[in-house]
């Protein structure tokens, strides 16, 4: 059994064939956990996972939904080559009674995603005003897990050093005490280090099975982190429709292609992906707290 602890199976990528998707998923043994980037998608996530078992949801205001823009990922194909990657966002002001309401929905599991991200500024937008209010909600969403007793989902884009900061200040004032993940990490070891002195894991996504880039040598950078994370702090993801995972990168995302994910980190570490599905998925249910 594996858990695909981060998708986005609710979301209008999979408006035609949602429940096939699903379904198709739970029947390879997989479980899911599908993740609200704003109020919307956060109450549509909990409506899906009130229908099926082996399927929970998260609440969360995505920092790049704090402003409006539309772009596509670098770490995606170009639009012309894989279809759902052009993403859209409108600017949702975080509103700390409502996630804490939904966050006390029975199928939440976690708060977020919620996070920093210094990579995806909108044009014209002043630099310094965009991170504040990306931490105003940060730290809104922070406090709601905190009173809601449940772990976060963290999105962070070139702005660790900040993020492990503001971590840490929560965790030292006897916060966040169900702790976290820093999802879809492509970072350092270094910068790993800080979140696991914290007791978060580390997730990864699709963009482990990546080739190096050019100058990166035999392995990517972020491959070398999972050879040397400790297994017992790491868990698989899809980030479905989203960076899909070789060998089907060029199609839509579905959260059982976390197979691969499980596949390659083996491969990297020299184990059997029995291993790495046993310890994932250990460490999956004890942070959400999942019965399955």
């Amino acid at each position: 059994m594996l858990i695909d602890t981060h998708c986005h199976v609710h979301f209008n990528a999979y408006r035609d064939d949602m429940d096939d998707v699903i379904t198709r998923t739970l029947e390879k043994g997989v479980l899911m956990m599908t993740v609200g980037t704003q109020k919307d998608t956060s109450r549509r996530g909990l409506e899906v996972a009130e229908r099926y078992e082996g399927l929970w949801a998260t609440v969360g205001l995505h920092p790049n939904h704090l402003t409006q823009q539309a772009f596509w990922d670098d770490d995606e194909l170009p639009p012309d080559q894989q279809p759902n990657t052009i993403i859209k966002t409108r600017a949702e002001r975080f509103d700390a009674s409502s996630y804490l309401e939904l966050a006390r929905h029975p199928k939440c599991v976690a708060v977020g995603e919620c996070g920093l991200d210094s990579y995806r500024i909108p044009q014209g937008a002043e630099f310094e005003e965009v991170m504040r209010v990306q931490e105003a909600a940060l730290r809104g969403q922070f406090d709601v897990a905190t009173q809601a007793g449940l772990p976060v989902v963290v999105h962070c884009r070139d702005a660790h050093e900040r993020q492990a900061q503001i971590i840490k200040e929560y965790t030292d004032a006897g916060k966040l005490t169900r702790r976290g993940v820093i999802h879809c990490f492509t970072g350092t070891m270094e910068e790993a280090q800080r979140y696991l002195d914290e007791d978060f894991y580390i997730s990864f996504t699709g963009i482990i099975t990546f080739p190096p880039r050019k100058g990166e040598g035999d392995l990517s950078a972020v491959q070398k982190v999972v050879r040397e994370l400790p297994l017992e702090r790491m868990l698989v993801e899809t980030d479905a429709p989203y960076l899909t995972p070789i060998p089907y990168r060029g199609k839509r995302n579905e959260p059982w292609y976390v197979q691969f994910v499980a596949q390659k980190v083996a491969e990297l570490k020299g184990i059997s992906v029995e291993e790495v599905a046993e310890a994932t998925t250990a460490n999956a249910k004890a942070l959400f707290g999942l019965e399955t």
